[in-house]
């Protein structure tokens, strides 16, 4: 258990070794598309929203590797139970299930206090999945978890340890109630059946992953990265982003003006306007931010740090809707020019 693990790096601690945590993120993130079919794509955001501990919202129907996604990518990361959380949701769900029952011991002393442990706050990773058939109590239990990383006992904010959240939904609802969840999830990243294109290599891999069950094998836990990488990554960037730089002509430039070149910002900017204009894709002020920290970590981890048009194909996955997230998926691409 991750209990004593540190997150207070400075940036002189980790700068020598920020190359070598991009070449063991980067070989996770390939490593672990090897185990399945045509899943890099979401197992890159997976990665990018870890590091930024963003959470991720996967779409997609039953059977189409969402929980395999993250309990392999758990597996991967080398992360025990006690490290980890994950339940499906529905309208029946108690907060006890979630955030652990009432201690009766210290209720007969007059205190409101859960036994946390083994719950959604002391896990680093979770996984929620039909996060959106939840009810109105867990709803604002998990709005609180992930706005400001803390929950309640007896009345007095306690922090989590959770840092990366992943969720799934079999269907995006449209219900005003739930909008103020839906905006939390920056990205909404679809996954498809692929027996369409990929009938024999679907077949030949899933009975792999069924004679690796059969035999408690975890092949895809191969140690290429820790949670601690992740971690540090984060960590690294937030520094980056603090600190000033000094251009040739001695004036202080931020991180905007450093690693996001002026074409590939007024591309953001246009596309920006286009989607909301011309589709009424709704973006939140709090999104777009949202949005440059997690460019900036892709450019980071694909290429070394300076934004380009290939790392605004993020915006692909700003759909509140099945509508949005179909349209989306062709569309911003075909924008970019980057169809291929």
């Amino acid at each position: 258990m991750l209990d004593n693990l540190r997150e207070d790096w400075t940036l002189e601690e980790l700068q020598d070794e920020a190359d070598q945590l991009r070449t063991r993120i980067n070989r996770f993130r390939t490593s672990l598309g090897r185990f399945f079919v045509h899943k890099q794509e979401l197992i890159d955001l997976m990665v990018v929203t870890a590091i930024a501990q963003e959470p991720l919202l996967l779409v997609g129907p039953p059977g189409t590797a969402k929980s395999d996604l993250v309990l392999k990518f758990k597996d991967a990361l080398g992360l025990g139970e006690d490290d980890y959380f994950e339940y499906m949701l529905t309208r029946f769900t108690e907060p006890s299930e979630i955030i652990g029952p009432i201690d009766i011991s210290q209720l007969r002393e007059g205190r409101y206090v859960r036994r946390e442990q083994g719950k959604l706050p002391t896990a680093r990773l979770a996984f929620l999945d039909e996060i959106f058939k939840s009810n109105s109590a867990i709803l604002n239990i998990l709005l609180t978890i992930i706005n400001e990383r803390k929950f309640y006992q007896d009345g007095v904010p306690q922090p989590v340890r959770l840092r990366v959240l992943f969720a799934a939904t079999n269907e995006v609802p449209e219900q005003s109630e739930l909008a103020a969840l839906k905006d939390r999830f920056c990205l909404k990243a679809e996954s498809q059946s692929v027996q369409d294109a990929h009938f024999a290599e679907l077949i030949d891999s899933g009975i792999e992953g069924e004679v690796a069950r059969t035999f408690h094998q975890k092949p895809w836990s191969e140690g290429h990265c820790t949670l601690e990488d992740l971690l540090k990554a984060n960590r690294y960037l937030m520094h980056l982003f603090a600190r000033k730089h000094r251009s040739s002509r001695s004036q202080e430039q931020n991180d905007r003006e450093v690693f996001f070149p002026p074409d590939v910002f007024d591309e953001f900017r246009r596309l920006v306007k286009t989607l909301q204009n011309g589709d009424k894709i709704f973006i939140s002020d709090r999104k777009l931010v949202k949005l440059y920290k997690l460019f900036r970590i892709r450019a980071w981890l694909f290429t070394g740090g300076t934004v380009t048009r290939d790392d605004l194909r993020l915006l692909a996955y700003l759909g509140e809707s099945h509508q949005e997230i179909e349209l989306l998926r062709t569309k911003v691409p075909m924008l970019l020019g980057l169809e291929g």
